[in-house]
């Protein structure tokens, strides 16, 4: 069993209660937009780091996070990317990959928009847990946490970190 914080878009930002919640979590991943890598450096302190670069981010970030992670979390195999888009609206870059080899677990970051949905045709859940960072259009930040169990994902809960004014 693993409990995972999912979160994105920090672009810069990290804080005490972000850092709550890492400390809450087995593993924690973040699906791009990180902004200053002192965001990342401080969750690697707490708790291993699952990351993917998004379209803010810098050469360094580059060079340090890949632009899709796709591996194995227990039985459920999981791909993160920054900008993935919606079933039935796929990213065009990512759509053959997600035909010919779909993930159990699909999670993407890039607007800011929390959304969790299924995707009937490819048989995968989709996360985007919003922005957990100040930058954006964005009125709560968020965060997902959740349990993976063997192959079952579940106690899906949303953390509204703050409104913003």
């Amino acid at each position: 069993m693993k409990k995972i914080l999912l979160l994105s878009d920090t672009h810069s930002h990290i804080d005490d209660t972000i850092l709550k919640y890492v400390a809450q979590a087995d593993e924690v991943w973040h699906a791009g937009d990180i902004g200053d890598l002192a965001v990342t450096d401080s969750i690697k302190k707490l708790k291993p780091l699952r990351c993917v670069y998004g379209n803010i981010d810098d050469a360094t970030a580059r060079m340090e996070f890949p632009l899709h992670n796709r591996f194995k979390c227990e039985g459920v195999e999981v791909w993160i990317t920054h900008i993935g888009g919606y079933p039935g609206k796929y990213n065009p870059n990512i759509k053959s990959e997600m035909e010919l080899n779909p993930p159990k677990l699909f999670i993407c970051g890039h607007s800011h928009i929390l959304k969790v949905m299924f995707d009937k045709k490819f048989n995968l859940l989709h996360m985007n847990p919003g922005a957990a960072g100040k930058s954006g259009f964005h009125q709560v930040r968020t965060m997902l946490r959740f349990v993976i169990e063997g192959d079952k994902i579940k106690d899906l809960e949303i953390i509204e970190i703050e409104k913003r004014v």
